[in-house]
């Protein structure tokens, strides 16, 4: 079946290819026809060569997808050919870890991850387990349900690896789609002021982040720290979200955050930090990593779309999946908030 295909490491090593039709789903599993994925900036990482995460080649991309049920394998309940639903990144995970007892099974050592170690949603079909599908609430649409995914990391990295307050001084770094969804997150959460950094570059998603409910955006770091060093109680901002997808980040969120504050870091970053961690340990800061979901992520994600009280689509562009090197592009440019392919 045809694919958008990752064949080696490198830049430009993404085209159209040919990967196995899925068929004969094995036991707790189904094949989903796509309908919409989204492009991660974990695709596009893969795409100028410059990831930080294994990867197999040949591989289709892609985790950010829905569609419709095909097909359905032995000891599936619950689940009918036809059936709308989003499907969870993490195609395999041990089971019995101490990670996945806990039901942390996105941090299983075994975890295959969809678009990286097997392949992913940029394809016809694919291949998944019953146990990791979501249901598509009533009224919310494809280019919606494919942003379900990015939607639960920002959800999971907020209510899950953040303790926020209401009244709290939130600042959000880096306004791609996690952090723009970040933006919608923390304003359910009625911060005294929700600030969002980017670069001159991210003009367009700035606009988009005051849409989604941020007070004040900044093109540049220095105006940022002149702005918020003052912040909350008068001593910086109680959380910062670092959701750039670069290391560097992190120094000007250590700059940001007040003594006793908190960081979560939730961008994936390649690059070595060229800075002193000691201003984490003067202000006894709690800084905090955050990846992927949890199943009660997805759930109680969906609900917030269907009650619109979380709109993805309101950064979403929709591109055929013909035209998938222009969303690639376009991603790459900051010019739009997410592309999503619709097949």
């Amino acid at each position: 079946m045809k694919a958008i295909v990752a064949t080696s490491h490198g830049a430009h090593q993404v085209g159209w290819g040919d990967v196995p039709t899925p068929s004969d789903p094995g036991p707790g599993q189904v094949i989903l026809k796509v309908q919409a994925v989204g492009v991660c900036g974990s695709d596009l990482h893969v795409y100028h060569g410059t990831e930080s995460f294994p990867m197999r080649y040949p591989v289709a991309l892609g985790h950010e997808m829905t569609g419709s049920i095909v097909a359905v394998g032995p000891g599936v309940k619950g689940w009918s050919i036809g059936d709308r639903v989003v499907s969870e990144t993490a195609y395999q995970v041990c089971g019995t870890c101490l990670l996945c007892r806990q039901g942390q099974y996105n941090l299983c050592p075994d975890r295959l991850g969809f678009g990286a170690l097997v392949d992913g949603g940029m394809a016809e079909y694919v291949l998944t387990r019953a146990a990791i599908l979501h249901r598509v609430p009533e009224g919310v649409d494809e280019v919606s349900a494919a942003m379900t995914e990015p939607t639960s990391v920002a959800f999971h990295g907020l209510t899950v690896n953040t303790e926020i307050t209401p009244g709290d001084s939130v600042v959000v770094i880096g306004p791609g789609p996690v952090g723009l969804m970040a933006v919608q997150v923390a304003s359910l959460y009625s911060p005294r002021q929700l600030a969002v950094i980017g670069t001159a570059m991210d003009v367009p998603r700035l606009a988009l982040a005051r849409k989604l409910g941020a007070d004040a955006v900044y093109e540049d770091s220095d105006s940022a720290l002149t702005a918020l060093k003052t912040a909350g109680f008068g001593i910086g901002a109680d959380v910062v979200i670092d959701a750039a997808g670069v290391s560097s980040t992190l120094q000007l969120a250590l700059e940001l955050v007040r003594p006793g504050g908190q960081i979560t870091k939730i961008g994936w970053g390649p690059q070595a930090l060229q800075f002193s961690l000691d201003p984490l340990v003067a202000k006894a800061v709690r800084l905090r990593g955050s990846f992927s979901h949890h199943w009660e992520t997805w759930e109680r994600v969906l609900a917030l779309m269907a009650l619109a009280k979380l709109t993805p689509a309101v950064i979403a562009e929709a591109y055929p999946w013909q035209s998938w090197q222009t969303a690639f592009e376009d991603m790459g440019s900051h010019r739009i908030g997410k592309a999503v392919m619709v097949l």
